[in-house]
């Protein structure tokens, strides 16, 4: 009886795969951009058009849920540590750690050189780290509030912060999708970091200097002198302010960079952050429990204060969790009715040139990450999916590598509904609709990709000795296919 279901399963026509992914951009662009609604109920009516469309292809419902299950393991990482974020966020509110880290920022950053100082912090921090949550969840947090003191719009200031966090992701040998690309295409890994260096190289030093012009825009303009000060006057009277609360910040930056996974790494933050509530401001065991479940909660008096200090707990991060569980079964769904390999494989019988070859594979990592809403997904299902064509047109599998990154791992946070997006918006506040257009790496890397493709860029080829070996290469890569 199972054979002969198995047997009635068929694979999506072009049209008819479209129909979800239709139904998702029009759905969402009507409820986010016209009535300014959440993503979440467009992504849920989503799912159900591509459960309709799976059950008519053949496949049982019991198979499309344990898709839908077996995707939803690949974010349940993500929102542990989307709630261990708000705790820490709440924890370190109240034991007075961003607020001392926020007072000596203003004291010593500029306006006009805030958001270019921004993400070279965080360039900096997650190349250490390894990992572009890990340094969003920390750093990050801090210098969202800089930012908000000196009167940047924040908007810019977590486009600047999305950016340098990224840029750690993608290059650091120690971050997962550095290697995960790699070991998708079948190379090794500082031959993958060497060779994204052509790339991303330019698109920082060219978003930098974005950076550094918005910033003399913006210079003189918002927060003044006297607003500054206000701000760290009301800090000292609601907080102890000391340098010694800044060892926990570099105490965690430091765990990261000896790989202690960023789970208990950021659960050793949180603790840490109850322990300075208790004996440093102290705070009653009452305060940092509710710091901890619902967020710190001030009341200074002053709004831009208010909107600095209340933050955090892991009740705020429930919205976020319900979306990334949404986005996931959507996901899920879409991978088991075979959706998108149906339009991948439509783009690519119609593509000539190199250029059209990398453009299409920037494309199909967004569409990734629209419909797969996971940044792993926009890195594996392309690379398993073009590994092959770029060997029949003798391209290095490298360079399939570093477009898998350079358009995956950079597009992640740029939709507002994957686990990437989700996580930006719970950390720095700003939804991905609002920092998009200020993340300027994010943009500038898939462009150049794209660019290096039509002018055939540092574009390898695969050696003439080594045509046997690659397509041993490519059999393995299809045998690993699901």
């Amino acid at each position: 009886m199972k054979e002969n279901v198995r047997k009635k399963v068929k694979k999506p026509s072009i049209w008819l795969a479209l129909v979800p992914v239709l139904f998702m951009v029009v759905s969402l662009s009507v409820s986010v951009i016209k009535f300014e609604a959440e993503p979440h109920i467009p992504l849920f009516l989503s799912t159900i058009v591509a459960a309709v469309i799976a059950v008519r292809l053949g496949h049982s419902w019991t198979d499309i849920e344990k898709s839908i299950l077996k995707t939803i393991m690949l974010s349940l990482q993500a929102i542990l540590i989307l709630m261990i974020i708000g705790t820490l966020m709440g924890t370190w509110l109240a034991g007075g750690i961003v607020p001392t880290m926020i007072y000596y920022g203003l004291e010593i950053i500029s306006p006009a050189y805030y958001l270019l100082a921004a993400c070279l912090i965080c360039c900096i921090v997650s190349m250490a780290a390894g990992n572009a949550w890990s340094a969003a969840g920390t750093v990050g947090i801090a210098l969202m509030g800089i930012g908000q003191g000196l009167g940047v719009p924040l908007p810019m200031v977590a486009g600047a912060i999305v950016s340098g966090v990224y840029f750690g992701d993608k290059m650091s040998p120690l971050s997962e999708t550095t290697n995960l690309a790699p070991a998708v295409v079948g190379i090794g890994l500082f031959d993958h970091i060497r060779n994204m260096i052509y790339t991303t190289g330019p698109a920082l030093v060219i978003a930098l200097i974005l950076y550094g012009i918005l910033g003399i825009k913006y210079f003189g303009e918002g927060s003044r002198v006297n607003d500054v000060e206000l701000i760290q006057s009301i800090l000292t009277d609601q907080f102890i302010i000391s340098p010694l609360l800044l060892i926990p910040p570099l105490f965690i930056i430091v765990i990261l960079v000896l790989k202690i996974p960023a789970i208990p790494g950021l659960t050793i933050g949180s603790i840490a952050g109850a322990l300075c509530a208790l004996f440093v401001q102290g705070a009653g065991l009452n305060d940092v429990i509710a710091a901890m479940h619902t967020g710190f909660a001030a009341d200074t008096g002053n709004v831009i204060t208010d909107e600095l200090l209340n933050q955090g707990g892991i009740e705020n991060m429930m919205s976020m969790i319900a979306l990334v569980l949404i986005a996931m079964s959507f996901g899920g769904v879409l991978e088991k009715a075979q959706i998108l390999e149906t339009i991948v494989q439509a783009l690519v019988s119609r593509i000539k040139r190199t250029g059209s070859l990398i453009a299409t594979t920037v494309v199909t990592c967004f569409s990734a990450n629209a419909v797969g809403c996971e940044q792993y997904m926009s890195i594996i299902i392309p690379g398993r999916m073009y590994l092959s064509e770029y060997k029949k047109r003798g391209l290095h599998p490298k360079v399939l590598a570093r477009t898998l990154e350079d358009a995956g791992t950079m597009s992640s946070p740029l939709i507002p509904w994957t686990t990437c997006g989700v996580f930006m918006l719970g950390v720095l506040g700003v939804s991905a609709f609002e920092y998009a257009p200020y993340a300027f790496l994010a943009w500038i890397s898939p462009i150049i990709a794209v660019i290096y493709g039509y002018f055939n860029i540092k574009i390898d080829r695969i050696p003439a000795e080594s045509g046997q070996k690659s397509e041993g290469l490519v059999r393995t890569m299809d045998k690993m296919a699901p």
